[in-house]
């Protein structure tokens, strides 16, 4: 549109002409115009492609779990919970994977903080029967119940599959489930191998937790140890018929039966005045371990998980140190 030119009433005296506007001149704006739409044409898709990636992430199902179990190999998929409880002792018990900072401590996991769960965009909650007690706390956020453990007396890989597989179902991600399923395997399979070249003579393992320097709880064939174990071509020794937990309570001169070929693995947390106590008793120092009987030590595995704590207990198997008896 040409200039409009106004002209003063209350004055004689012209408004000075505009000057004819050259070729130049409006090829120059031409261009200007033009480079004009194409910097606000490059904006408005970036706008709408950074609108569509939040419009992405916000379809991301927000999780939120009182399991461990559950919180923890979600952690391991790819697809971390928002909120789980009891996230200050996480490390003394669960160990691997670790939580990501930003995941936010219901509180106690048998009674998670109803006000906290409230205010958080939870699309669902994920437990399991130890935590049904809880769902009234909820309000309209629905519930699924994803249980990792032993169907029959001996604890199977498939225990452990079907659940995580359930869970990818849950987040409506079924792939990342199967992904991490193979890869699982995978990781258990290096485990073995690195424990093969570091001990090729140990078959058999005991797996004990102490409760006090007398007392400790030993897990069975229905315990996640069986299947872990079993992956791992080793053998887990019990003795006697596990509960619905997968342990059976023993003292430690039970530990006598267990034959010289059988490592013993202390599973931690370990307190350092149980471990005193523990050396200073007369029936270990007759025992022999990490003597003439061979022992290890491992870091904390959530006993009570799924698929997660079935690849950090062979991590963590890859990485011991064994010490005492003939089978090193």
């Amino acid at each position: 549109m040409p200039p409009i030119l106004y002209t003063e009433h209350s004055s004689k005296r012209p408004i000075a002409k505009l000057k004819p506007v050259s070729v130049t001149s409006l090829t120059i704006l031409k261009w200007f115009a033009l480079s004009l739409c194409l910097v606000l044409t490059a904006c408005n898709n970036q706008t709408s492609t950074t609108s569509e990636s939040k419009s992405s992430h916000s379809d991301r199902m927000n999780i939120a779990s009182p399991d461990w179990g559950n919180a923890a190999t979600l952690t391991a998929m790819g697809h971390a919970p928002i909120a789980t409880g009891d996230i200050r002792v996480w490390d003394r018990w669960v160990g691997s994977p670790k939580l990501p900072s930003s995941t936010i401590d219901l509180g106690i996991r048998y009674q998670p903080n109803a006000e906290l769960i409230a205010q958080l965009p939870v699309d669902m909650v994920i437990d399991n029967y130890f935590y049904e007690h809880a769902r009234n706390l909820y309000g309209d956020v629905p519930a699924e119940s994803v249980m990792s453990a032993a169907k029959g007396e001996t604890a199977t890989w498939a225990d452990y599959t079907e659940p995580t597989r359930k869970l990818g179902m849950l987040i409506d991600n079924p792939k990342m489930a199967e992904d991490y399923i193979v890869q699982s395997q995978k990781d258990i399979q290096l485990a073995s191998q690195q424990l093969h070249q570091r001990y090729p003579r140990v078959k058999k393992f005991a797996v004990v937790q102490f409760a006090d320097a007398n007392n400790m709880r030993m897990y069975v064939a229905n315990s996640l140890f069986q299947p872990a174990l079993e992956q791992m071509g080793k053998e887990l020794v019990v003795l006697g018929k596990g509960n619905n937990w997968g342990f059976v309570p023993i003292r430690m001169g039970d530990l006598a039966q267990l034959d010289d070929e059988t490592c013993l693995l202390i599973i931690d947390p370990l307190s350092p005045i149980t471990s005193a106590e523990i050396d200073d008793s007369l029936i270990w120092q007759r025992l022999g371990y990490g003597n003439t009987r061979c022992v290890g030590e491992l870091p904390p595995v959530w006993i009570y998980g799924g698929m997660s704590s079935l690849v950090s207990l062979a991590n963590n198997l890859s990485d011991v140190s064994l010490k005492g008896g003939d089978v090193l």
